[in-house]
């Protein structure tokens, strides 16, 4: 499904330092139907690999795939379809303070295209699978930040993707959100959608008890299957 090949990113700078090396020589595969966590300390490499997951950032040097098209070699139209197959779940939610549950999804619908009754059937239909059906009609500001993350969840599954790239989704919950959140993703995984999960929380990871990829200094350092937070 996705294989990273050599991958190293560098960043100039105009400081004295003349650049950065955010990713160094990574290689890996990646699968359907697993649940992976990316971890590593701040600055490691996660975001950077994501960004080039969704080809907002392209490598300095190695190839990426997904399903077996380089990703930095697809045109403008390709690329829309390569993002329709991944729902990403941010750490500050990314949601319209000024729209509506319902409203928050559906726009991401409109905007595909799609039709005024299947955007109804969908947005109820996901709604209802992150426990917010109920509230549909309520506004972010009146969520918990776990509501919120259920939210932003609600919206990257709306296009149905294979993959669910979950960016510290839980790095702003306390602990009692922070185990909602991981256990709807885990329920997402169940139904056979790949997860990849950034995170600092090394007792969420260890209670996974899934696949951890460990990044330092941007070089990959272990890769196990039932693997634990090592750092």
């Amino acid at each position: 499904m996705i294989s990273f090949q050599n991958v190293s990113k560098i960043y100039p700078t105009h400081s004295d330092q003349k650049f950065i090396t955010a990713l160094r020589d990574v290689s890996f595969d990646i699968h359907e139907k697993e649940f992976i966590s990316l971890v590593g300390k701040s600055g490691a490499g996660k975001t950077t690999l994501f960004k080039m997951l969704i080809a907002e950032e392209a490598p300095s040097t190695g190839k990426i795939f997904f399903d077996d098209i380089d990703i930095n070699r697809i045109n403008r139209e390709n690329l829309g379809i390569l993002r329709k197959k991944i729902g990403v779940v941010f750490q500050n939610y990314e949601l319209f303070f000024s729209k509506t549950a319902y409203e928050n999804i559906a726009y991401i619908m409109e905007i595909m295209g799609v039709q005024n009754k299947e955007i109804e059937r969908d947005v109820n239909e996901v709604l209802k699978i992150v426990g917010l059906f109920d509230r549909a009609k309520s506004f972010p500001k009146e969520f918990s930040e776990g509501e919120k993350q259920r939210l932003a969840i609600a919206r990257a599954l709306i296009h149905q993707p294979k993959i669910i790239l979950a960016d510290e989704p839980t790095g702003n919950l306390d602990p009692y959100y922070t185990q909602d959140v991981i256990k709807l993703l885990y329920s997402i995984y169940e139904t056979g959608t790949t997860v990849i999960l950034a995170t600092h929380d090394k007792e969420v990871v260890n209670n996974l008890g899934q696949r951890v990829i460990t990044l330092e200094d941007g070089k990959l350092i272990r890769d196990e299957q039932a693997g634990k937070y090592i750092l």
